[in-house]
């Protein structure tokens, strides 16, 4: 209604590359934010809101399997699991650039018994200037497949995985009254006023939080250089290379339901916008909508 309060929160700001345009950046949590998943697996959703609790930890199942099963078959998650990235382009500059059109992953040698792998347990070690190409050769196919299929996920999983996909995501959103249709409702709005940014920090992995933006059908919302998993170093180190990128004088807008977002929003002095239902997320819509965020 007209009488929500109106969030005073913009300012203006200098982007380096758009001159005198303000940004307004919008950090988003992923897990029980935008999307219905994990809380799906633990019973939390269903006791919560009156659903089948066996139908949802079955769909909850069903969908883990899809994220892992596309993490590990496209998105080398078997290779990158223990050398996990804050942002896709972090190593990006041990790339040489080479042509990988004919060059065969399966065979390069990068989890040799030499020990590839352990190499990126031990904080701040890294392997050799091979090695490390080899990494960033890995992370750079993973962007290029996020950036071909972002918006045609069907054609990356192929039949018959396309048409269980379709199913499984039908039932999750009557299963959660379209809480992830309201989602991307927001997103959207967001998306398509002028200067205005949605970014993604999720204390998932990056390779499984990439699979799930996928699958979850919010490629379009987000540019795979829009998302950061704190896996590693938390959410207040990843809001701080947010504010770095957009600038200080950006305006920003928390959207999540932890408690991490929600204590980091408020040590910034950034408004925080808490989702513990879908009405919350249909309250932010309706908000974008009469511009009062």
């Amino acid at each position: 209604t007209d009488s929500l309060p109106k969030m005073n929160i913009l300012s203006s700001f200098t982007h380096p590359y758009v001159a005198l345009n303000l940004y307004e950046v919008f950090i988003w949590d992923l897990d029980e934010t935008i999307i219905i998943f994990h809380s799906l697996l633990t019973g939390t959703f269903s006791t919560r809101f009156g659903k089948d609790s066996g139908k949802a930890v079955s769909l909850g199942l069903w969908m883990e399997e899809m994220i892992f099963n596309l993490a590990d078959s496209r998105l080398f998650f078997n290779d990158l699991e223990e050398c996990d990235q804050v942002h896709i382009d972090d190593v990006a500059s041990d790339d040489n650039g080479q042509d990988l059109s004919t060059y065969n992953f399966g065979t390069d040698g990068f989890q040799s018994p030499a020990g590839g792998g352990t190499l990126c347990l031990a904080s701040g070690v890294h392997g050799g200037v091979d090695w490390m190409r080899k990494l960033a050769f890995r992370y750079r196919r993973v962007k290029e497949i996020y950036n071909t299929y972002k918006n045609n996920v069907g054609g990356l999983l192929g039949s018959p995985k396309r048409e269980e996909w379709l199913q499984l995501r039908r039932e999750m959103e009557v299963l959660t009254d379209l809480w992830l249709t309201q989602a991307l409702k927001a997103l959207a709005l967001i998306n398509s006023r002028p200067n205005c940014v949605n970014v993604m920090v999720t204390t998932t992995q990056l390779i499984p939080a990439l699979s799930k933006v996928l699958l979850y059908g919010l490629g379009g919302a987000f540019p795979i250089e829009n998302i950061y998993s704190a896996t590693k170093t938390g959410k207040e180190s990843c809001f701080e290379r947010v504010t770095q990128r957009f600038g200080r004088r950006a305006v920003y807008v928390v959207v999540g339901d932890g408690v991490e977002e929600e204590t980091v929003a408020k040590k910034k002095n950034m408004p925080f916008w808490r989702v513990t239902c879908r009405a919350d997320l249909e309250a932010l819509s309706h908000a974008l909508e009469l511009d009062y965020l």
